[in-house]
């Protein structure tokens, strides 16, 4: 019963997490001077897949509060976000940046990790699939230079590991975990990783369209036998906006190959105050469709986001994972409200008994969710 407990609550954190990281009207810092703003948020949502939400209709829960530090003095500054929650509070990024010149910055600390599309794969309260493999804002330890000129993008990036200990699993972004899940020991840590992220944006009638590819590379260290494995990811996305609306398309493959492992095809993975496995190598595929209706009082933003990932490793049980959320997200002054409809399919935490992604499925049903998360930014 604790563990069904904690796995709702995270889940609500997890959810939590990507409309306050994705709602940018709070002001920017002062050419010299510190900002400190932030947000709180509450959530209501409505399992069909427990007999105890459809029991009471649903459940309003505090999610959490952030709290937020800008600042710059010359070509010095930094920018920190720590986040609280009823039971727990962990940073999500913690930096200090450099501006060498107009066009390149360096950051230093726990900072976002450049791989994938620019921004987020995700329009959703709920994030998208890569999210949870650890592809979507994450945020390590290290050091990242980023260039921005005439359209073009570069990121070139050095992290020495994550920002949390290997056996937490209280950290915002999804990392490697080590302990035991399911009878099965893991003893993986992230560690020496390399990324690099070029894109291009070209400007249009009507909007933008924004080209990118990633790779990422790093080793794996077994805390128990002190061996190294390796691991690897690249991508290459699309982001095109056309008079309010937005297409995203994104294909990756990655691949974890652990030192020691009990079991070659997972790993371990850890995110917000949770953790489970994963298929350690497979292809993810991302479409998501928005449409933006600017109002008097705000706007008002309808999309789709679909992920679909497919295990690419010798045990043929391992089956696709897909998670689809259509919702609406309504923008009025300090408020930003987001609207899902969640399905999931052989997907950690939007299904009932499949507390993986692509391992074998446990029934062959979508499992469906209803959630109203509301925030207030000041």
């Amino acid at each position: 019963m604790m563990m069904k407990t904690n796995k709702t609550f995270c889940i609500s954190l997890i959810a939590s997490a990507i409309a306050l990281s994705s709602f940018n009207t709070v002001a920017a810092a002062e050419e010299d001077g510190i900002n400190i703003h932030g947000g709180v948020r509450i959530n209501y949502s409505y399992k069909d897949y427990s007999e105890s939400s459809k029991d009471k209709g649903g459940d309003m829960t505090f999610n959490m509060a952030s709290l937020r530090f800008d600042g710059k003095l010359g070509n010095w500054g930094l920018k920190s976000d720590y986040r609280f929650t009823a039971d727990t509070n962990y940073i999500k990024y913690g930096y200090g940046f450099y501006d060498l010149n107009p066009d390149w910055e360096l950051q230093f600390g726990i900072n976002q990790v450049p791989f994938g599309n620019i921004g987020y794969i995700s329009n959703s309260y709920w994030f998208g699939l890569p999210y949870y493999l650890g592809f979507e804002d994450d945020y390590d330890i290290g050091v990242k230079a980023t260039f921005e000129k005439n359209g073009w993008h570069t990121d070139m990036a050095f992290y020495k590991s994550a920002e949390y200990g290997p056996s937490e699993n209280k950290q915002y972004a999804a990392d490697l975990y080590t302990g035991t899940i399911n009878g099965t020991e893991y003893n993986n840590e992230e560690t020496n990783q390399i990324n690099l992220r070029q894109a291009y944006t070209m400007e249009h009638k009507g909007g933008s369209t924004t080209f990118g590819a990633s790779i990422e590379a790093g080793q794996i260290y077994n805390a128990k036998t002190g061996n190294n494995g390796d691991r690897y990811a690249v991508a290459a996305s699309l982001d095109s906006k056309f008079n309010g609306w937005n297409l995203q398309l994104q294909a990756m493959q990655y691949e974890y190959d652990a030192a020691d492992s009990m079991d070659d095809n997972k790993i371990a993975i850890a995110v917000v105050s949770w953790q489970y496995e994963i298929a350690s190598k497979a292809q993810v595929y991302s479409v998501n469709l928005a449409k933006t209706i600017p109002t008097e009082w705000g706007s008002v933003k309808f999309y789709n986001d679909f992920g679909l990932m497919t295990p690419d490793v010798a045990d043929e049980t391992y089956d696709d994972s897909m998670q689809n959320v259509l919702g609406a997200a309504i923008a009025a002054g300090p408020t930003y409200t987001q609207i899902d409809f969640i399905m999931g399919k052989n997907m950690t935490f939007s299904t009932a008994n499949n507390d993986h992604i692509g391992l074998p499925e446990v029934g062959d049903d979508w499992d469906k969710r209803f959630n109203i998360s509301m925030a207030y930014y000041f």
